[in-house]
Formats: structure tokens, sequence, C-alpha cells
């Protein structure tokens, strides 16, 4: 059987292990947790501050 990552550059598997470490050692430390619901939080206010009800407002803040 082929070995899968025989094909990867040796900087790709570097960047690899050191995601692997990070996610590791957040994981131990109890921080990706609150890391990732920072981000999903980001994320769904860049969400909704893109749709066309609040861009809406905003446009209409600004002419005034």
């Amino acid at each position: 059987m082929k070995d899968p990552f025989n094909n990867i550059s040796e900087g790709s598997k570097h960047i690899l292990d050191g995601l692997s470490l990070v996610t590791v050692l957040g994981t131990l430390v109890d921080i990706l947790p609150a890391v990732a619901a920072a981000f999903t939080i980001i994320w769904t206010a860049i969400r909704i501050y893109e749709t066309e009800t609040v861009q809406g407002w905003v446009n209409r803040a600004k002419r005034k």
C-alpha cells in the first residue's frame, strides 16, 4: 500500500505538524473551544452585517 504522505512537500508537512501541535495544546488547556466560539461569533456578525437589510440601514444612516 502506498503512503499517502509521500507526495506532500516537506514544507506542507511542517505546517500540518504545527497545526496538529496547536490543536493538541489548545485542546489540552481548553482554549480551543473558546477560540472557535469567538471566531463563530465574529463570522456570524460579519454575515449579518453583509445582509441587504443591514446594508440598507447603514446606507440610510450615511445619507442623513
